[in-house]
């Protein structure tokens, strides 16, 4: 074999695992605790919620150096951030208006159906993604922007670059694919971004973005700061990329907190063979498997001391955490919380409810048991626990 034909061989061996220079630590990660709130939509934005009530509690909100989502945790995310300066933290970091500026709104979000009429007024527009925005701005943002997020935390909404098979990262500082380059102070609105990380494929996917060339900090891509990819942006679900919302975090800080939302697929003994359905089969099957390959990532090295944390999951048994006293939740009760379709479809107050409540006693097992294991345990924000 030629020389040349053993480079050539040996390139294409190590590239699925080399490192990307533009994304390389520098020295390893840095002090600071981020948080990853992962997709699953209106299940996963309610979840979150109840996470997110238990960190409140806690006191650990205003240590948080930064917030990275995907998809249905970006929901989440993204009300968290408009409200961040106006949630009222007490001296214990106890936001006092927690429940007014966070809960009641995505609440009101969670009451409507918003991914049928989008996907029925694309059909006749060719504009599911405008339609997926209009609700966010309706029910959520209005016409914030990136902009309007808060310096710290740094929250971080990821889509998936469907031109450059790499993760886009929506901030107030920048928007960035480490591909394409990066858009300083962008002033993308809120709807948009969150629209984007959120577009489920493929009834809900693709968003584009129509930017100029010059909005480009020069010479910030590796290899496609050129049009089409810096004029014309085609971007989807942020789950395609990193279904846990982990990569913006994983390389930056030590301290990592996961709550993850997203569904498990059992087996079928009959799946459906139509091309609808069981494209969503295979589909499913893939987000589970990265899904799965990063949870031990993760947990991995929480157990060899490289991280510290805490991971929790909507698919979580309790139980596991060794606590005496974690908040009752029954295994057949959570797991049927867990089956609530990966929709953004209305749900009545009761599911919202147990939804919030199991997000808040999963979380409070796990902080508990691996990262904060003084904190007193919490109680239900609602009563009738999980069902």
């Amino acid at each position: 074999m030629s020389e040349q034909r053993e480079t050539q061989l040996s390139a294409s061996l190590r590239s699925p695992v080399e490192e990307i220079p533009a994304t390389k630590p520098q020295v390893g990660p840095e002090e600071g605790i981020a948080l990853c709130l992962s997709g699953g939509g209106y299940r996963a934005m309610l979840f979150h919620v109840g996470s997110l009530w238990r960190l409140n509690q806690a006191g650990l909100l205003p240590k948080l150096d930064r917030i990275s989502s995907v998809s249905g945790g970006s929901i989440t995310s993204g009300v968290l951030g408009i409200n961040w300066h106006n949630l009222g933290f007490d001296s214990h970091g106890v936001g006092q208006k927690f429940e007014e500026l966070l809960v009641k709104p995505v609440r009101t979000l969670a009451s409507h159906t918003i991914d049928v009429g989008a996907i029925l007024g694309g059909i006749f527009t060719g504009s599911v993604a405008h339609r997926m925005a209009d609700a966010y701005r309706k029910y959520l943002f209005g016409h914030k922007t990136l902009q309007d997020l808060p310096d710290r935390p740094r929250f971080v909404l990821n889509a998936t670059n469907v031109q450059s098979k790499a993760l886009w990262r929506f901030s107030k500082p920048y928007m960035r694919d480490y591909h394409v380059g990066e858009v300083k102070n962008p002033q993308v609105e809120l709807a948009v971004a969150v629209g984007a990380s959120s577009a489920f494929p493929p009834v809900l996917s693709p968003v584009e973005l129509d930017l100029n060339e010059s909005d480009f900090t020069p010479n910030s891509g590796l290899d496609l700061q050129r049009p089409p990819f810096t004029t014309q942006v085609v971007l989807t679900d942020g789950g395609v990329y990193d279904n846990l919302g982990l990569e913006t975090a994983w390389k930056r800080y030590k301290t990592v907190l996961v709550s993850d939302a997203g569904g498990v697929y059992g087996v079928e003994e009959d799946p459906k063979r139509d091309w609808f359905s069981h494209t969503k089969r295979v589909m499913d099957l893939i987000d589970n498997q990265v899904r799965s390959l990063r949870k031990r990532q993760v947990v991995g090295s929480f157990e060899r001391g490289e991280r510290s944390g805490a991971y929790w999951g909507i698919w979580t048994d309790i139980t596991h955490y060794g606590l005496s006293d974690a908040l009752p939740c029954p295994k057949d009760k959570t797991q049927k919380l867990a089956n609530t379709p990966t929709r953004l479809e209305g749900m009545e107050s009761d599911l919202q409810q147990r939804l919030i409540n199991w997000g808040f006693a999963v979380c409070d097992a796990a902080i508990r048991r691996h990262y904060l294991p003084r904190l007193a345990k919490g109680t239900f924000p609602y009563d009738g626990g999980v069902g």
